[in-house]
């Protein structure tokens, strides 16, 4: 069997694929090493562009398999390859620690008005008097009750969070106390102290976050993106936050990145800026290469493969 594997990290596969395996490297740009017309399997990497993706493509026409360690993948789902009949698994899962984790950082950060408290150091000034809260029996909405979302909820409920989550089939999952479906989750929108999206791109949810879910919020509420930029009405979350509609953001994705230097959102008043980074660890590699390497022996054995995508959902 031929695998094309990015030469970024195929050192690090390589020595665990059966003995057979022929391996076309491809780099950053596209560029194969090898002929890849008879390849079977593509692994890509993250930051793939749809030109590089395309170039791929073309290069292998026998493709049955691709896996791309993202979760997102919008930025795949082009109609180019949705032309082609391949199977689709991602990378759900392996981010799912560091992001919760960092949804913690975001929401204690607020909770505990850290910036506050790091502007007065700096000023080498002791006062007190200003907003502490705590985190016992706030209400945490999280739009997304996937992985990444079942990963927040494990870690917000050890702080007595009661937790509110959304799927597309609703059921019951550890450490929530309601799972409602695709719409319901507006009608708690009123009760939510924090809300964190954590939901795919898809036409369906694109500006899912819009002037009218801001304005349904209580004005103590913090609205937290670790999803996709786009998910979320830039303009009218500019104006929430110029108007007070809500108390603070935090975004660690944005429609444009790298956010650009003139983007108003730099300058919006009580907004958390991330570049994109929530999902970062020096785990999360050796996470992708283990799910890739578990897939790519089932299929070799004809055995279903983890994370496999609908790519007409989206996810």
């Amino acid at each position: 069997m031929k695998v094309i594997l990015p030469i970024e990290i195929a050192d690090e596969i390589e020595p665990y694929l059966p003995a057979d395996t022929k391996v076309v490297l491809v780099d950053s740009e596209g560029n194969l090493d090898h002929d890849a017309t008879d390849a079977e399997v593509y692994l890509s990497w993250f930051f793939l562009k749809s030109p590089i993706l395309h170039r791929v493509l073309a290069a292998a026409p026998a493709l049955g398999w691709h896996h791309a360690p993202n979760a997102g993948v919008n930025h795949i789902l082009t109609p180019t390859y949705l032309e082609r009949d391949l199977i689709l698994t991602n990378g759900a899962g392996v981010h799912a620690i560091p992001i919760a984790e960092f949804v913690l950082t975001y929401i204690l950060s607020h909770a505990k008005n850290l910036a506050e408290l790091q502007a007065l150091q700096a000023e080498r000034q002791w006062k007190r008097g200003f907003p502490i809260q705590e985190l016992t029996d706030a209400t945490l909405l999280i739009i997304g009750a996937g992985g990444i979302g079942q990963a927040i909820a494990n870690r917000a409920k050890a702080f007595g969070m009661k937790i509110i989550g959304t799927r597309r089939h609703p059921q019951e999952l550890a450490n929530f106390d309601k799972v409602v479906g695709a719409n319901e989750w507006r009608s708690h929108l009123g009760e939510a102290d924090y809300v964190v999206v954590a939901t795919p791109l898809t036409a369906e949810t694109q500006n899912l976050i819009d002037e009218e879910v801001l304005r349904s919020l209580p004005p103590h509420a913090y609205l937290i993106n670790i999803a996709r930029g786009a998910v979320v009405d830039e303009p009218a979350l500019i104006k929430a936050l110029t108007e007070g509609w809500i108390a603070g953001a935090a975004l660690d994705t944005v429609v444009t990145e790298p956010l650009p230097s003139d983007s108003p959102l730099w300058s919006v008043p009580n907004i958390f800026i991330t570049p994109h980074c929530s999902g970062h660890s020096p785990k999360v590699k050796q996470r992708s290469i283990e799910l890739f390497l578990d897939n790519f022996h089932r299929y070799q054995t004809g055995q279903p493969l983890r994370n496999v995508v609908d790519k007409q959902a989206g996810y």
